[in-house]
């Protein structure tokens, strides 16, 4: 009996290892949909799938690469076309508060939009 409680044991610690791993490997992915506001280039595919723990931070710098703008050049991110998240948000809390029909939709511009 000891030897299958044991055997049991390993099985159990084998498999939270291998879930482990698994859930490691497959990140979890959200809509993001982005609207040009202002003076800024339209992106020709404004439907992106993003890493839920990016920044709102990373998200800016990539915009910025994406349309090749300058790294100094200001941009602006805008959620419910009404506030500017801080640079440090996760992706996920802003999904989680303000997605809508399962997406998250975002404004960025050059210039201050909204207050």
């Amino acid at each position: 009996m000891e030897g299958e409680t044991g055997d049991q044991c390993l099985r159990g610690v084998e498999q939270r290892s291998v879930s482990r791993v698994l859930s490691a490997d497959t990140t979890e992915k959200v809509d993001l949909l982005l609207k040009a506001t202002g003076n800024v280039p339209i992106m020709k595919k404004t439907k992106w799938q993003i890493d839920v723990d990016k920044s709102v931070l990373w998200v800016i710098t990539w915009i910025k690469r994406h349309l090749k703008l300058d790294a100094n050049e200001a941009l602006f991110l805008y959620v419910s076309q009404s506030f500017a998240p801080s640079p440090d948000h996760r992706i996920r809390n802003l999904y989680e508060c303000f997605a809508v029909d399962g997406r998250l939709v975002l404004y960025y511009s050059k210039t201050p939009a909204w207050g």
